[in-house]
């Protein structure tokens, strides 16, 4: 497994997340974060955001809550993606 550690939150206190990593093997972006509160689970798994989409978040997934002001950390990790030959254009998946 080849990952790259891209960033951690610069306003974390104590060392600990929100992270962001890049996985080459296996061409993904690996996100660490905070849990969503009760609120916004029951409004992520009751509502229909894509139609025809099944409603909720399957039991493989899960939903993380990163800052705003980790977009560069995110725009690196994209960047350095696209710099390994990862991304595909969205006509090609």
């Amino acid at each position: 497994m080849d990952l790259q550690f891209m960033g951690i939150d610069p306003d974390t206190p104590n060392g600990g997340s929100p992270q962001v990593w890049l996985e080459t093997e296996k061409a993904e972006i690996l996100v660490q974060g905070w849990r969503p509160d009760d609120e916004t689970c029951t409004k992520i798994s009751e509502t229909e955001w894509v139609q025809g989409h099944p409603i909720g978040v399957p039991d493989h997934e899960a939903v993380v809550r990163i800052p705003v002001r980790m977009i560069p950390i995110l725009r690196k990790a994209c960047d350095a993606a696209e710099r390994a030959g990862l991304h595909r254009p969205a006509e090609e998946c």
